[in-house]
């Protein structure tokens, strides 16, 4: 049976018992690691590892078969040094060390610290906020003004064609990613835009091409910083190539048998690329 994440914003009644603390320096979780595998502490508080937060929140539990785990999140100083064996490290570092199902629950924490902290006064009259005790919110006691942790919805999307030598998708390298890493396309949503608008408009921004038949392929949360990724499907509909140069470096045609280095796992990029080459390989 697969493990569930269960959200609350209640924390549990009773005694403190060992539970999952995903502690942050800035974005830097506090793990212990080697060089093959990352961990969250569990203990009942902080204070059994020797740091004080400044602020927590209860992120839910998680349920493991008959076994339920609960889950903080919290922020300690800038500055305060871990125990030995312990670390804080940058997350996005540790995407191939953490259980998948971790991570995720890392990337949910960091986000909503960041919020946290972001968030300790009103930004419309610069009351101090309160936290809300039946949703995930802070409100000002004395304009009113509620605030819920951000999300930045973007698109990502696999844009397909078949050619005269077979199906090919299209990739691209953006300027920001190592030489050798390409990926397919993605960008925010803008306001008032569709999320079938922005495939169009992204695609035709970022390449100058043209694209129809557009299906929901899936999401994933991105916590880098918040974004929610909503993955599509896209059949090429004309155009050619024109590269954006403030965006890109360059972006290319590629057929299932000469694909360059892509995103890894578990990420929602590597799997619309995945899935296509599953799609057009020939049958056994």
């Amino acid at each position: 049976m697969p493990r569930v994440f269960i959200s609350s914003v209640t924390p549990p009644a009773g005694p403190a018992t060992p539970a999952l603390w995903f502690l942050f320096q800035g974005t830097r979780l506090l793990v212990t690691k080697d060089a093959e595998r990352a961990e969250i502490p569990c203990v009942a508080t902080p204070a059994d590892l020797g740091l004080a937060v400044e602020r927590w929140h209860y992120l839910g539990h998680l349920e493991d078969g008959p076994e339920m785990t609960h889950c903080f999140c919290g922020e300690i100083a800038e500055g305060v040094a871990p125990r030995p064996g312990l670390s804080f490290e940058n997350l996005r570092a540790l995407f191939p060390l953490l259980d998948e199902t971790i991570f995720w629950l890392a990337g949910r924490a960091v986000q909503i610290v960041d919020w946290d902290r972001t968030h300790q006064y009103c930004g419309r009259c610069g009351s101090p906020t309160t936290n809300q005790i039946q949703e995930r919110a802070k409100r000002c006691p004395h304009c009113e003004l509620t605030n819920y942790p951000r999300l930045a919805p973007a698109i990502i999307v696999r844009v397909q064609r078949l050619s005269e030598d077979g199906p090919q998708v299209l990739l691209a390298r953006a300027r920001r990613f190592p030489t050798s890493l390409f990926s397919v396309l993605a960008g925010f949503v803008e306001p008032g835009e569709t999320l079938e608008e922005c495939v169009r408009r992204e695609i035709y921004e970022e390449v100058g091409l043209r694209v129809d038949n557009i299906r929901y392929f899936g999401s994933q949360p991105w916590p880098f910083p918040h974004s929610l990724m909503i993955a599509f499907e896209a059949d090429y509909a004309g155009g050619e190539i024109a590269v954006d140069p403030v965006e890109l470096a360059e972006a290319h045609w590629f057929a299932a048998d000469a694909l360059p280095n892509i995103p890894p796992p578990p990420s929602i990029a590597n799997q619309l690329i995945t899935s296509w080459l599953a799609s057009v390989a020939p049958a056994p």
